[in-house]
């Protein structure tokens, strides 16, 4: 299972209760890279002081487990990553985006359960 954070800096387990050696960071000037995939990329934006956001965390490790390589997550700290939040104009948090190839399937600024992610994310 591969779940990518995109922040900078250590992430703090706390965050994200997911098993922190299956974590793998990325830098900046990948991410263009990252959602330019023929898989689907589920990017949470999210902050470390939103209390929805941290409910969405285990709901996206169970949409993982779930679909395991047909999906890749990305988890970006808007505060810390200011500049990649304004580009995809994020206005709340959590906000999620499935990109394929690149390009912007669907786009929601709420959190969802579990099989409504699935759902989306299989319709792409």
């Amino acid at each position: 299972m591969k779940i990518y954070f995109f922040l900078g800096k250590v992430i703090p387990f706390f965050l994200t209760r997911i098993d922190i050696k299956k974590i793998v960071i990325v830098m900046k000037d990948r991410f263009s890279n990252i959602i330019d995939s023929n898989t689907p990329v589920l990017v949470d934006f999210f902050a470390d002081w939103c209390g929805p956001c941290k409910m969405l965390a285990p709901i996206l490790k169970e949409v993982k487990d779930e679909l395991g390589d047909r999906v890749k997550i990305v988890k970006i700290d808007v505060d810390k990553n200011q500049t990649l939040a304004a580009k995809y104009q994020v206005r709340g948090v959590p906000t999620m985006i499935v990109f394929k190839e690149g390009v912007q399937q669907w786009r929601q600024s709420v959190v969802l359960q579990k099989d409504e992610i699935v759902k989306v994310i299989n319709a792409v």
